[in-house]
């Protein structure tokens, strides 16, 4: 129940301040975040078809 609170919490405050943002600056966050994340899959997942433990 708490990590719900906590999540609903960051989640309010990642909104809110994107509506506060103007739309390009938004749209560029959110690109950059996308990229970010998607280079961590594509590290996690060739890590993890390599076999090797961490």
């Amino acid at each position: 129940m708490l990590f719900l609170v906590a999540a609903l919490l960051l989640m309010g405050i990642a909104l809110g301040t994107a509506a506060h943002l103007p739309v390009p600056v938004t749209l560029i966050a959110a690109a950059v975040i996308t990229v970010w994340l998607l280079v961590f899959y594509l590290r996690e997942r060739r890590h993890h078809t390599e076999g090797t433990p961490r």
